[in-house]
């Protein structure tokens, strides 16, 4: 039996592939690479040492979704697959509802015809709106403010209703925070393309050279340095989080959701100052106007998570930090460059 992943070639998704793999899962990946490489699923394989299947299909095509449901014995899935850029989910919002609600539909019908009914999404903290307060709790009333949130947030309403209507679903909502970081090994991260749209990828390739500054937006915000403060998780940690789910919902039925988060809060400028002290690389910033929409603060409260799932997010902003340049400097083109780590020092130094 084994675990099929959407949008496993990701930033998030190859990570989990890694964790899955070392845990002993046999792993289906499918992804049409829109945002990602598929190198990234070579590294994944390399790190682990262990291979997965891999299907190069589009979530919205229906025959071929379910051609991978009939070769394989799918036990449950892991949904990562969708459209992700809040800014271009404003400019094409039509896109963004048809391939991430419609793919999302596509994916439970097929799973209800196969008898696969158990799920781990990968929601957003974008769900809580603007008007909740910091440490956000799940239980808070929701709202967005784009369209990529409400895909997300509307997607879970679906999800709860599909088990409404059959009691043999489990599913794990998994609302995430600001993931940053790397895999130890330097092998896998996150590759953007074209100008990022976080913070971290900004921030290494300004340290690697790519490009002249960081320009940080706004500081007047009621921190305690006045620019905006979010809570940053390493993406292993975040990964982690999935096999704590999977193991969550493979042993029971109904609809939880958690966030994953560390449930500490650190401002542009922390991540900025603590970049230069874990790296040595200085990064020059200016600051310009308020980003519209941006909010003063956002980070979670992950104490569900720790009670019901009994995972908590380990790694440190520098070890993020750290981790993060690692990759870039060993990737300064990402995954279109061949790395600077050799494939025989993998072992070595990989995490486990």
């Amino acid at each position: 039996m084994a675990i099929l992943v959407t949008g496993g070639a990701g930033y998030i998704g190859s990570h989990t592939c890694v964790e899955l793999l070392n845990s002993g899962y046999d792993v289906i990946v499918v992804d049409n690479f829109s945002n990602s490489k598929p190198e990234s699923l070579n590294r994944v394989q390399a790190i682990t040492g262990k291979s997965l299947k891999f299907y190069n299909v589009y979530i919205l095509d229906k025959e071929e979704i379910e051609k991978i449901f009939k070769e394989n014995e799918i036990e449950a899935v892991i949904h990562f697959a969708g459209f992700k850029a809040v800014g271009e989910s404003v400019e094409i919002p039509i896109d963004y509802y048809h391939n991430n609600i419609t793919g999302t539909l596509i994916l439970c019908e097929v799973m209800a015809k196969y008898n696969v009914k158990k799920m781990v999404f990968s929601s957003s903290a974008a769900v809580y709106g603007k008007k909740n307060k910091s440490p956000l709790i799940e239980d808070l009333p929701l709202s967005a403010t784009n369209p990529y949130g409400w895909t997300k947030l509307m997607i879970e309403q679906i999800l709860r209703d599909i088990y409404v209507s059959d009691r043999e679903w489990s599913i794990s909502l998994l609302r995430y925070f600001n993931p940053i970081g790397a895999h130890g090994s330097g092998r896998i991260g996150e590759d953007p393309n074209g100008k990022p749209n976080n913070l971290m990828p900004y921030i290494t390739q300004v340290a690697i050279g790519e490009r002249e500054k960081l320009y940080i937006f706004g500081n007047d915000y009621d921190t305690h340095d006045g620019t905006g403060v979010r809570d940053y998780i390493h993406v292993v940690d975040l990964a982690k989080g999935h096999l704590k789910a999977l193991e969550k919902v493979m042993a029971s039925t109904g609809v939880d959701t958690y966030n994953l988060g560390t449930g500490i809060g650190y401002s542009v400028l922390d991540v900025v100052k603590t970049f230069e002290k874990a790296t040595g690389k200085r990064i020059p910033y200016i600051i310009i106007d308020r980003r519209p929409g941006d909010i003063a603060k956002c980070y979670a409260d992950p104490t569900k998570a720790f009670r019901e799932l009994g995972w908590k997010a380990e790694k440190s902003l520098e070890d993020m930090c750290r981790d993060a340049w690692r990759w870039q400097f060993n990737n300064p083109n990402g995954y279109d460059e061949k790395d600077k780590v050799a494939l025989g020092e993998v072992a070595a130094s990989r995490e486990e």
